[in-house]
């Protein structure tokens, strides 16, 4: 168990991760005891429905402990989670960070209603958070913007997140600045929709131009990683500061989502195919070293054996490497719960295959790494992660945090394995 016996699990996304840490620490701060948090996910139907059955399986394990539901599924589906026996109080994506939350807990004013959530869409800024730690000394996750303007025909995350809204730009550098200073080595930029940064704030500033802020202000920052991105909305002046800046890692996440330009027309994306093809070959003619993850979902309503194939296919042609295969399910309430479905064996067997896919375009690209040297974080005794993220063990004793330069000998179960040079 934690401190003073308090737990916090949380699913999906790292913004959910950064936030679980500012829950920690005011948890903590007010003095709170004997609790379990639950940060959700709505993402997927498959995400809520493991957060119950975690939640089932904590309440018989710990049955003194009191558990509070927070996070994106919380958000979207308060009754359902106070219908739950195991569950005490259920708590707002605006709510989970606020000091006052915890005042009331430790006061016991949140008793009577059990659930406490507001309109999200009604909130117009992101609370200012500045963290002291960020659990083990390796990399910390830094919220940089929140929320989403765009409404995907399948995507539930704006009406659980609100509208797009960003962190002012001198916070960021504050927070950053705090962490390294403590020993994070790196920093990984989080938010729901982090290419539209600058939104609704007063300065002349994009996320190109934060980039170059922290580049500039921090010279003790050793590794700056960008979380997902949509590369429709990324400018010249990305690129360039992507391409010249070694502080920042060769490894982008994509939001590419299907490889077909109709269902992207379907998705209401505001991409097409060929600009995410053009988009990774002008990466990689500039910065050869880049690798490419990407968000894909398969079983998307009226999606065709040819449109499959072509998702297949601008796989290949993307040359992804970390791909994250999400089978569609459709959510109450978006356009694309009314489309025409596709029949739950087919989803489960074009996810399989694409599984495959991912799994021979990981194991290919790590074959091209042996006798290569790279940087590696070291994250525990024996394993860390290269610029490109890729996982690596490696002999000998080195401290949580430090930075060492390995020859890339072999590949072993999705792993390198490294000499330390």
């Amino acid at each position: 168990m934690n401190e003073k016996n308090l737990d916090f699990i949380t699913f999906g996304c790292k913004l959910n991760m950064f936030e679980s840490e500012i829950m920690r620490e005011k948890a903590i701060e007010h003095g709170l005891e004997n609790i379990t948090f639950f940060n959700t996910c709505a993402v997927t139907n498959e995400a809520i429905r493991q957060a119950r059955q975690r939640i089932r399986k904590e309440k018989r394990n710990y049955p003194n402990k009191r558990i509070i539901v927070t996070g994106c599924a919380a958000q979207l589906h308060p009754e359902e989670f106070n219908e739950m026996d195991e569950v005490d109080f259920i708590i707002g994506n605006q709510e989970k960070t606020l000091s006052k939350t915890y005042e009331d807990l430790k006061n016991n004013v949140l008793s009577i209603p059990s659930i406490k959530v507001t309109d999200i869409m009604e909130v117009r800024e992101t609370s200012s958070h500045l963290l002291k730690s960020f659990g083990s000394k390796t990399r910390a996750f830094v919220e940089v913007q929140n929320g989403c303007d765009h409404r995907c025909t399948f995507c539930i995350i704006p009406y659980a997140r609100g509208n797009s809204r960003s962190v002012p730009a001198n916070h960021v550098i504050k927070q950053i600045k705090n962490l390294v200073a403590t020993g994070y080595s790196e920093i990984v930029l989080t938010g729901v929709d982090i290419t539209s940064y600058g939104k609704g704030l007063d300065d002349n500033i994009n996320l190109s131009k934060l980039i170059a802020l922290i580049i500039k202000d921090i010279p003790d920052l050793k590794r700056l990683r960008i979380s997902s991105i949509d590369s429709i909305e990324i400018d010249q002046e990305f690129i360039d500061i992507f391409v010249s800046e070694k502080k920042i890692m060769p490894h982008l996440h994509l939001s590419i989502q299907s490889g077909d330009n109709l269902i992207l027309k379907r998705m209401k994306r505001r991409h097409l195919a060929e600009h995410t093809l053009e988009f990774c070959q002008k990466i990689r003619e500039l910065r050869g070293e880049t690798v490419f993850g990407a968000d894909i979902i398969t079983g998307f309503p009226t999606e065709t054996d040819e449109m499959f194939k072509n998702t297949k296919e601008h796989i290949d042609n993307c040359n992804l490497t970390y791909l994250h295969i999400f089978p569609f399910s459709a959510k109450k309430c978006t356009p694309a719960e009314k489309m025409p479905q596709i029949q739950n064996n087919i989803i489960k067997k074009r996810a399989t295959e694409l599984r495959k896919l991912g799994s021979l375009k990981l194991d290919s690209f790590l074959e091209e790494q042996i006798g290569q040297s790279h940087e590696i974080l070291v994250e525990k005794n024996g394993f860390g992660r290269t610029e490109q993220y890729c996982e690596v063990n490696f002999n000998g004793n080195y401290n949580q945090g430090e930075i060492i330069t390995g020859l890339i000998k072999s590949v072993n179960q999705n792993k390198l394995n490294a000499k330390i040079i």
